[in-house]
């Protein structure tokens, strides 16, 4: 038995070694590999890479919605606002306590809740980082070509 399995286990082993053969020939004829190249060109993701001359906008009133459940976007700029795991800039102006006096609105009551449902008495965490949905606008061109239309029932 002892025997057989030494086979077997042989065998395998040059099955693999000539599928890499194969693989690596297969290969060998292939083009150079494509580069591929992201919307942000080259910069690194924690750097700016803003088209040069376009500006985020200034203050506004609240901008109309595209699509149903879109996240509001932000009417100001927002240059040099820190969002951290221990500050949110944010939070100067809209945190519940402090809306009155800014005349911010007020962050939505669905930031208060878990993905279990549970309300918090604070923002939850997954809902801390605004900008992940939250986003200022600019008067850049589009990078890419659209035929975007806006939702029926928001027209």
């Amino acid at each position: 038995m002892k025997n057989l399995f030494q086979k077997f286990i042989c065998a395998t082993w040059l099955a693999m070694a000539l599928g890499a053969l194969t693989v690596s020939t297969v290969h060998a004829a292939d083009p150079a590999p494509v580069k591929l190249q992201g919307l942000r060109g080259g910069t690194p993701i924690n750097a700016d890479n803003a088209p040069s001359g376009s500006k985020q906008e200034r203050d506004h009133g609240p901008a109309d919605r595209d699509f149903v459940q879109q996240p509001p976007l932000v009417p100001h700029t927002i240059q040099g606002y820190q969002i951290t795991a221990n500050y949110n800039k944010c939070m100067d102006c809209h945190a519940w306590q402090k809306t009155k006096a800014s005349g911010a609105t007020k962050v939505s009551v669905t930031h208060f809740r878990t993905r279990e449902g549970q309300e918090l008495d604070n923002i939850s965490p997954r809902r801390y980082f605004c900008t992940q949905c939250h986003v200022p606008q600019t008067d850049a061109k589009p990078l890419v070509d659209n035929t975007f239309q806006r939702a029926r029932g928001l027209q």
